[in-house]
């Protein structure tokens, strides 16, 4: 079961300047909403805001007695506008091209407007949820305590928007437009060492090698679940991340942000680099003094986020691991010695 809350917002204006009513959907998990600490989770690029449950896509972070606690915190997941996750066809957007990150960002902060919530205790998420974290991050410098943005960065490189151009392509003239556009994505969220140690060339029962089989499935897999003009919408919202966009440089920009920003890159990322994020973390270390950063060792790439959850929660841990503490009608969190 879904439990889609919705939130409608009229005449949201997009990045070509048109005027369009907005059907926000969301999920809540954890303590009520204004009775804890609340974590904004950014879902990835074929994501939803299912982060926890018999379909949760983060149930090793997020949970009770989890490194996410949900029996201390509130966790509060948007759906991106017309990733087809509620399956209305009125939802979906088929003038993909006239929305970006920017946008995306700025329909979260309207609804959580909405919900009369003026302060997170943070905001993660992992590649274009944390591209959408930065961006709403510098909307709204004083939102959260804490953000994460994980195996991403504040902008995207030439690198990623030549491949958004490729899966563009795809999506647009393939005769199994998803299917394709899925295979030839999954190739750059894995590296070539970790596909040796997971197939070493080894055929399966069919004339294929298995891992011809391997990126089948997982084209069949999203072809069943997906729905076209989601997959266009969502490649382009990664295609545009950038938080400099009509504005002043990245130190400029990214220096008015009030909370701690949490860097998390994957040493072995060929989507978002490493050495890219490093360098993020410098040049932001150098204007604002809460910056940290810290890296998983994997050789699984771009997807690591969604593998390395030991890695992932120790890098973590230190920032969620607190307790409620009461205080009449009131409540305030306190840390915990760190481990």
């Amino acid at each position: 079961m879904k439990n889609l809350k919705y939130i409608n917002i009229p005449d949201f204006v997009n990045n070509n300047g048109k005027a369009t009513t907005i059907k926000l959907s969301y999920q809540l998990f954890g303590k009520a909403l204004h009775t804890a600490p609340i974590i904004l989770v950014n879902h990835a690029l074929t994501g939803n805001a299912c982060v926890v449950g018999d379909q949760g896509w983060w149930n090793d972070l997020i949970g009770d007695n989890k490194c996410i606690d949900t029996l201390h915190y509130t966790v509060l997941a948007f759906n991106i506008p017309g990733n087809g996750y509620d399956d209305l066809e009125e939802n979906l957007i088929h003038n993909y091209k006239e929305f970006t990150a920017r946008n995306i960002a700025e329909i979260f902060a309207k609804g959580l407007q909405h919900l009369l919530i003026n302060k997170l205790f943070a905001i993660i998420g992992g590649s274009v949820g944390g591209g959408i974290a930065w961006e709403l991050a510098v909307l709204k410098p004083d939102l959260a305590e804490h953000i994460i943005p994980i195996a991403t960065d504040w902008k995207v490189t030439d690198w990623i928007i030549a491949n958004c151009h490729i899966q563009d392509a795809i999506l647009n003239n393939s005769s199994q437009p998803l299917k394709d556009a899925r295979m030839h994505a999954m190739t750059l969220y894995r590296t070539p060492e970790s596909l040796t140690k997971k197939f070493s060339r080894s055929k399966d029962s069919q004339p294929l090698f298995e891992v011809q089989s391997w990126l089948n499935y997982h084209g069949n897999q999203l072809d069943s679940r997906f729905h076209l003009p989601a997959y266009k919408l969502m490649n382009q919202i990664l295609k545009t991340i950038d938080i400099t966009r009509g504005r002043l440089s990245f130190k400029e920009v990214a220096s008015v942000i009030k909370g701690h920003v949490h860097i998390i890159t994957i040493n072995s990322d060929l989507f978002f680099k490493a050495e890219e994020n490093w360098e993020t973390y410098i040049d932001l270390k150098s204007v604002k003094q809460n910056v940290t950063i810290g890296e998983i060792k994997s050789l699984h790439g771009h997807d690591a986020f969604l593998i390395e959850f030991d890695q992932l929660s120790r890098l973590l841990n230190p920032i969620f691991e607190i307790k409620q503490v009461p205080n009449h009608s009131k409540f305030e969190t306190v840390l915990k010695k760190c481990v």
